[in-house]
């Protein structure tokens, strides 16, 4: 009998940071903009939200006992089974927590040599990026994990596979997932090169008002003391949060961003003097996902302005003497390029505003 499973903080009654919600819905609607890198002070709920995110998302559909997590359809899965019964089963989406300590065997996988030469069978035991195959994959302290691990996981990542070879004997399986990473600054900065490789970039703070923190201590008390009934009373929220996003899924297809828009993009990419064209391609994906989840089929400017700082601000080449802060920079070159009139001065005193999950 399986054990019961523990109950998670809900996503939407997580309070505040906004730009990290976005950014984790965003990147939940449309994969390919690459996951989120998530930097911010400890205790400011970056684990609680992301576990919370991959307990919003609705069961998928998977091959019964493939350590894939692969679905009935998948071309490689019904080659191998040609002319078998497949038998599905519903799961909750994978999460996946990528610890430290993680060696490179235990991420990727490993192959029995000898059982391989004695039997002539590709033995092979799955990794973590099997196990996080179509779900999260999660690296806390991501800034503190070893650079050649990071390269791993970006470049599965990003192309969707993962090999394995070992004496000459070579397995490639899908490993599509979400990679989500955080740390604390203070710890230590991720390499320029490999920051770029995450399509989005949240920074968040220690809530300041009083008033809030007290509203987020009573919300975290009010579910340590019943979880279950907590949860029952966020149940139709998280419902149609979840609905509306199986609906930006499918909506995403038909989204269109007007080319004058794709062009003004790649001016502030420009200005900015982004290396490479990652940030042209993220921007672009990140608006579509947005204007998918406002159930609209059109980018507008709007949706640019509330992603773009998310998905630039790490780009940027550090200045060790430019006081400005990164996201700040992004947006006043986004208000030249677009030609919008800078915030009055009672937004500018509140500094900027952070874009909402509506």
């Amino acid at each position: 009998m399986s054990a019961p499973r523990r109950a998670v903080f809900p996503f939407t009654a997580v309070i505040g940071q906004e730009d990290m919600k976005l950014a984790l819905l965003l990147n939940v609607i449309d994969p390919k903009i690459g996951g989120v890198m998530i930097m911010g002070d400890r205790g400011t709920g970056k684990s609680t939200t992301i576990r919370a995110l991959a307990d919003l998302l609705p069961e998928i559909e998977v091959v019964a006992d493939d350590p894939f997590n692969r679905a009935a359809d998948d071309p490689a899965l019904l080659s191998e089974r040609t002319g078998q019964a497949i038998a599905t089963v519903k799961k909750k989406v994978p999460m996946v927590d990528l610890p430290l300590g993680a060696t490179e065997d235990r991420v990727c996988g490993t192959i029995d040599i000898e059982k391989a030469l004695a039997e002539g069978v590709k033995a092979f035991e799955p990794g973590l990026l099997a196990k996080a195959n179509r779900g999260l994959l999660y690296v806390d302290e991501v800034n503190l994990l070893d650079d050649h691990l990071v390269d791993v996981l970006l470049d599965s990542a990003a192309s969707g596979w993962n090999t394995v070879e070992r004496e000459g004997i070579s397995i490639r399986h899908p490993a599509q997932f979400v990679l989500v990473g955080s740390g604390n600054p203070e710890e230590g900065e991720l390499r320029p090169q490999l920051l770029d490789r995450f399509g989005m970039h949240a920074e968040i703070r220690t809530v300041k008002d009083p008033e809030l923190r007290v509203k987020i201590v009573e919300e975290r008390s009010e579910f340590d003391r019943d979880p279950s009934a907590y949860l029952v009373q966020h149940q139709t929220p998280q419902t149609e949060l979840q609905q509306r996003l199986v609906e930006a899924q499918e909506r995403l297809k038909t989204v269109n961003i007007d080319h004058d828009y794709r062009v003004k993009i790649s001016q502030v990419c420009s200005e900015l003097d982004v290396d490479g064209l990652r940030g042209d391609i993220v921007t672009n994906r990140a608006a579509k996902a947005l204007a998918a989840y406002e159930g609209r089929t059109e980018v507008t400017v709007d949706d640019i302005g509330r992603v773009i700082a998310l998905c630039l601000r790490h780009r940027l080449r550090k200045d060790p003497l430019e006081s400005i802060d990164s996201g700040n920079k992004v947006e006043k070159v986004f208000r030249q390029v677009f030609g919008l009139p800078e915030p009055d001065a009672e937004t500018a005193a509140n500094g900027r505003q952070p874009a909402g999950v509506r």
